[in-house]
């Protein structure tokens, strides 16, 4: 028995999904691709299936193991003060004080008072998961890949290509 569309997007899905999920545009790609499939309404039926998950645009196949996020999308956070009160969310703007450096040591940057909203990409993507969950008076060490700083271009001239960056720090307000 030939297989269904179904079975060839759940094909697709193992051979391009990452951590997140696969995308409906990669999932239509490898389909036409692979097996010359371009029937929207089948592929689209199909995605509706019982046996995928959809959480946004992607999808993934029920019951499959998850895939690990990589290592360079995982923020390395160390609390060294706790902090009181409210946690740091995303949608809240907050204040912070920090000083960053390169591997070597190197200062790039430091402040005070700088301010941003958590999640609204305002800032590097480090600083946007790692920040989640501070107290106010809280400080924290991050250590941010490249992929989740400033990437293959970095931000010369202080941050070159593919900088790991290390953020020591502290949060000094939840602004309501």
């Amino acid at each position: 028995m030939a297989p269904s569309v179904l079975d060839k997007v759940i094909i697709a899905i193992r051979a391009v999904q990452t951590h997140k999920g696969a995308s409906r545009q990669l999932i239509v790609k490898y389909l036409k691709a692979e097996f010359d499939i371009e029937n929207g309404p089948a592929v689209k039926k199909a995605l509706k299936s019982d046996q995928l998950v959809q959480t946004g645009q992607s999808f993934r196949v029920k019951g499959d193991a998850p895939i690990p996020v990589p290592a360079d999308e995982i923020v390395g956070i160390e609390d060294v003060a706790e902090g009181e009160g409210q946690e740091a969310a995303k949608g809240d703007d907050v204040a912070m004080a920090y000083i960053g450096t390169l591997d070597d040591g190197t200062e790039f940057d430091r402040g005070t008072g700088f301010r941003f909203t958590i999640g609204d990409g305002d800032v590097i993507k480090g600083w946007d998961r790692g920040i989640v969950g501070m107290k106010v008076g809280g400080r924290r060490k991050l250590v941010v890949p490249s992929k989740l700083g400033y990437g293959k271009k970095g931000s010369a001239p202080e941050i070159p290509p593919n900088a790991t960056l290390h953020f020591d720090c502290t949060l000094e307000r939840i602004i309501a």
